[in-house]
């Protein structure tokens, strides 16, 4: 009976101590799952954010939360784990995190005196992220140890050994093994040789005394210098000046996956700084370059300043997203909603002097940019020759309000006024808008008269992949073809310029502000988009540096970069939409689109008007005792607000206050004419 109650004694007693195994067992897998989850967190939180062009290098590390650099890595070298398993922990693939020997060692050197290390690299890596490595007490170690079992039923060896060379710090603001690579020998760790791969793993012991700088036998002055200066750049990239400003760009994210390339933005940075060498002797210091991948409207690269370390005065802007007045790259825009209206590049046009009246109430006669007339020609000819006074008469055919609304509602734009304050002066290039702002505006012409959003990071949130349709694309091939055409453009920019490439197909517009304040150029093919500006950041003006012979010699090189790039896919622009038209008075050759009615499109815009000036909805800055000139091809009777105020060809009246006025006209054959005109305050 005795033996009987012994033996279910013992069942019990091993039964409950089965069941307690089990429970804590049970408890500490659970609670391991929760240990574990806190020590990803700090592992996650301890990676630097870092930004990345579309090929993964580096353009920007941000230092973590201990002012460290860290950029992790998913394989780590098998020389380098083996070398630091046989140097750190040689039992590593055999213990469940802690070694027995090793630990019972450090209890007794704890109690009798001697070394305590004794931590694994599981051990090591808890203390790491804990946060233990200032203050080892005995507490600490015994939190490290649970903790490490913890990594060790969670995690496989391989993924610990990982985190763990991603965490260690390795002296100077490094932590983790690729960006310790980096900074000491200018590389990834799996290009290290086995003397670098020590030089890293003896490092592990002390950090601030064992690192490889601390040795002055491993490198020269010379070689400490360059190696400082080329970390400086892999964690601030130049790149990462301009892009961190972008509109859309993910700089705040923990991983930025960017569209930028890199290696292209230092080389145009370079083609930039060389060309500003020569500039500079005719008082051009700074040049903006943008880059987009068509027709994805994927942003390649954005130049704002020669040198974003240098502190010279404007260095330090971004002149790629500053606004300035953007000369004569409107045009394109102007003519592409002429030529929706009805116009065509064969339509004729006067090239003479005519008189217009500003918003500020003034006198003013366009001039082209060489002060010549050329009397009657096409408007390819206007437009491939960049005139200015065609250009007026094209946005007269067009109506100011009309323009207005397809800057706004169509191409998006945003300029530094209201675009009321501009009036004909958009025509002569005094509209203000940035580079970026710019180019984005004429990838509509290399995507078929679609504006897309521009996309600056991988994905882009909310980007708009098929676009918005702001031109049909019959009046965008016309547009293209005509600024394609390098020959009938000669007569203004020479037959040798910097517009002249060894290719076909692309189109290019250049633009100049007034007094040569800011040089334009920007050109495209159906694979890539080049927009360039050169001027100076402070406003001042150049030694007549035109488009083409200042933001020209700039876009040049850096559209033989791309034609030497992937990006080029040597695609055609496609001209299927258009026809080319016989003028036998002239016997030339121009196009339009299919259907046209030649002659009517070809005289519109020399048809004689009822009243020439001032035009329907015009509106007008009103100042007191102003005087509004009119004028008509005819002899006319002149009504303002239903009384005659005069006859003949011109007239001119005094608006008393600002508001709404009415005028009418009545010719000799009884024809009539009525518009309206708007005065207001500013």
């Amino acid at each position: 009976m005795n033996k009987l109650k012994k033996r279910s004694r013992l069942f019990f007693i091993l039964v409950g101590i089965g069941a307690a195994f089990i429970i804590v067992c049970t408890g500490f897998y659970v609670w391991s799952g929760y240990a574990s989850d806190e020590l990803i967190d700090i592992y996650k939180s301890r990676e630097s954010n870092v930004v990345l062009d579309r090929n993964g290098e580096i353009i920007n590390i941000q230092p973590n939360k201990e002012g460290y650099y860290s950029s992790y890595i998913d394989e780590i070298p098998e020389e380098f784990k083996n070398e630091l398993i046989k140097s750190e922990d040689k039992y590593f693939y055999f213990h469940p995190g802690v070694n027995p020997v090793s630990t019972v060692r450090a209890l007794w050197n704890m109690v009798f005196g001697g070394s305590t290390a004794s931590s694994t690299l599981t051990q090591q890596l808890a203390k790491i992220l804990l946060g233990h490595e200032k203050e080892r007490s005995f507490v600490n170690k015994s939190g490290e140890l649970f903790y490490a079992f913890a990594l060790e039923v969670r995690f496989s060896k391989e993924e610990i050994l990982n985190m763990y060379l991603n965490s260690i710090y390795l002296g100077n603001q490094t932590q983790g093994i690729r960006t310790a690579s980096l900074l000491y020998f200018g590389k990834d760790p799996d290009q290290l040789d086995k003397s670098e791969r020590g030089l890293l793993i003896s490092t592990i012991k002390s950090p601030s005394n064992l690192n490889p700088f601390s040795d002055e036998t491993n490198f020269s002055e010379a070689d400490y210098q360059k190696r400082t200066e080329d970390f400086k750049k892999f964690t601030n990239d130049d790149s990462f000046f301009e892009y961190k400003d972008i509109p859309g760009s993910c700089a705040e994210d923990k991983v930025c996956n960017t569209t930028i390339d890199k290696e292209l933005t230092d080389k145009i940075r370079e083609v930039v700084n060389n060309k500003l060498i020569d500039l500079s002797t005719k008082n051009a210091k700074h040049a903006a370059v943008v880059v987009i991948k068509i027709p994805e409207n994927e942003v390649l690269a954005v130049i704002g300043s020669p040198d974003p370390l240098s502190d010279l005065d404007g260095d330090q802007l971004n002149m790629a997203l500053e606004n300035r007045p953007i000369g004569s790259t409107i045009k394109p825009f102007i003519y592409g909603v002429g030529f929706s209206l009805g116009l065509r590049p064969y339509t004729l046009v006067d090239d003479r002097e005519y008189k217009y009246i500003t918003a500020l109430g003034f006198a003013h006669y366009p001039k082209n940019f060489d002060y010549k007339y050329r009397g009657i020609i096409s408007l390819h000819n206007a437009l491939s020759n960049s005139l200015n006074v065609p250009t007026v008469k094209v946005l007269e055919f067009i109506g100011l309000k009309t323009f207005y609304k397809f800057l706004n509602d169509g191409l998006k734009v945003k300029s530094a006024q209201e675009f009321e304050k501009y009036q004909y002066g958009i025509a002569l290039g005094q509209l203000e808008m940035s580079l970026y702002d710019l180019a984005h505006a004429f990838t509509v012409f290399s995507n078929g008269g679609m504006l897309k959003s521009l996309k600056v990071s991988n994905p882009a949130p909310g980007a708009d992949e098929k676009g918005e349709r702001v031109l049909e694309e019959k009046y965008v091939q016309l547009i293209n073809k005509i600024l394609s055409d390098r020959d009938t453009g000669s007569e203004q920019f020479g037959i040798a310029s910097n517009l002249n490439l060894p290719y076909k197909n692309y189109a290019v517009k250049t633009g100049t502000s007034s007094e040569y304040h800011d040089s334009w150029t920007i050109g495209y093919t159906p694979d890539f988009l080049v927009a360039v500006w050169v001027g100076n950041a402070e406003n001042s003006a150049m030694d007549e540096v035109a488009g083409s012979t200042g933001a020209g010699t700039i876009w040049h090189d850096v559209m033989l970069l791309l034609y030497s790039s992937e990006y080029n896919k040597n695609s055609q622009f496609v001209f299927d939409k258009i026809t080319s038209f016989y003028d036998a008075g002239s016997s030339s050759v121009d196009y339009g689109i299919k259907g046209d009615k030649y002659d009517e499109s070809k005289n519109l815009l020399i048809k004689k008007s009822l009243i020439g000036f001032p035009h329907a909805g015009d509106e007008f800055l009103y100042e007191e005792g102003m005087t509004m000139p009119l004028e008509s091809d005819y002899e006319v009777e002149w009504y303002l607000n239903n009384e005659k105020i005069g006859e003949g060809n011109s007239a001119e009246f005094k608006p008393e206050k600002e508001g709404e006025y009415e005028i009418r006209v009545i010719g000799e054959d009884k024809n009539e004419q009525t518009i309206k005109i708007f005065f207001e305050t500013d």
